[in-house]
């Protein structure tokens, strides 16, 4: 893949670009924003432009290209974390080898995924490196929680702000590199917040089957039916994470019906391969109920994250929704 190839971005890979076509190459960067936007593909990207051997970097044919694609350049490291954290030892590690020159390339270049995993020993030691940095040496931290990083780390990097993708990069991404029809690729990325990865999970944990089946219901749902109101509560499953999945899913349902209810534009939909549903629960949902279902499923959030009792908050939920 080139910064040719990279979806969307633009912005920082002109800024890349124009820092190499200048010679004045950080020796650190921030790569941060949210998950699964290409933050440390552009990493990569960049650490094989930075050593490419070709007359277009990068050219991916020389043998430097050829080396980091094959995840075995020696002057290309990547550094992750083992179990929950980056720890000390690989830093210190890392530290050893920058005191020689690169072994191949013209420059060493590390890439940290995730560099707020960082344990606090571990982040001190990288400060002595941020602090003085020698030459031939260049770091690339990526992260979505900057928040999470030392302040001292933040202020020895140059930063590059990746923000979420435009609803049409991530739908061309999955019908070019994924094959996805049309309708499909469209859904999974008005849903994804702008976040290829985000589109990629959806997809493979069969996202839209559990999708259709929770506006299946809504659209055909009996307030004086309990049992099925119950057994609707559980849908969403026991796992935290699909709980929070499918409380999302909820939510975007009630947000469309009360855009079409109120504007009757399709084109504002994110879930707009499903409108007749959607407009069937916009039809029989008053503004003032949609707008109390939608605080009802936030609190349902909210109390998933509080770690409460998901049945009881799922249950509870399920009978109060109008």
């Amino acid at each position: 893949m080139t910064f040719g190839e990279l979806y969307g971005h633009d912005k920082q890979t002109a800024i890349l670009k124009n820092a190499m076509a200048n010679n004045r190459i950080a020796h650190a960067y921030l790569f941060y924003g949210m998950e699964g936007i290409g933050k440390r593909t552009a990493a990569s990207v960049f650490a094989r432009v930075l050593n490419c051997e070709g007359e277009s970097p990068p050219c991916n044919a020389c043998t430097s290209c050829r080396k980091a694609l094959h995840q075995n350049h020696p002057d290309i490291i990547t550094i992750t974390a083992e179990g929950q954290f980056i720890k000390l030892g690989a830093v210190r590690e890392l530290q050893e080898q920058m005191k020689f020159r690169p072994r191949e390339g013209r420059r060493r270049v590390v890439i940290m995924p995730e560099a707020d995993r960082m344990n606090a020993p571990a982040a001190n030691a990288l400060l002595k490196t941020l602090e003085e940095p020698s030459a031939g040496n260049i770091l690339l931290l990526t992260t979505s929680r900057p928040h999470a990083l030392a302040i001292t780390i933040l202020y020895r990097c140059q930063h590059l702000h990746f923000t979420p993708l435009p609803r049409e990069e991530v739908d061309r991404y999955l019908r070019e590199k994924e094959s996805l029809d049309g309708e499909a690729a469209a859904v999974l990325a008005a849903s994804s917040g702008g976040s290829i990865g985000r589109a990629l999970e959806m997809k493979r944990d069969d996202w839209l089957r559990i999708r259709n089946g929770i506006i299946e219901h809504l659209a055909d749902d009996n307030p004086a039916d309990l049992l099925k109101r119950l057994a609707f509560a559980g849908r969403f499953g026991t796992e935290r994470e699909e709980i929070l999945e499918g409380l999302e899913i909820l939510r975007i349902c009630y947000r469309d019906a009360m855009v079409l209810r109120e504007t009757r534009d399709r084109e504002r939909l994110i879930f707009r391969d499903q409108t007749v549903l959607i407009r069937a629960i916009a039809d029989r949902l008053s503004g003032r109920s949609l707008l109390h279902n939608l605080a009802a499923v936030e609190a349902a959030r909210g109390a998933i994250d509080q770690n409460a009792n998901k049945t009881l908050t799922l249950e509870t939920m399920a009978i109060t929704l109008t």
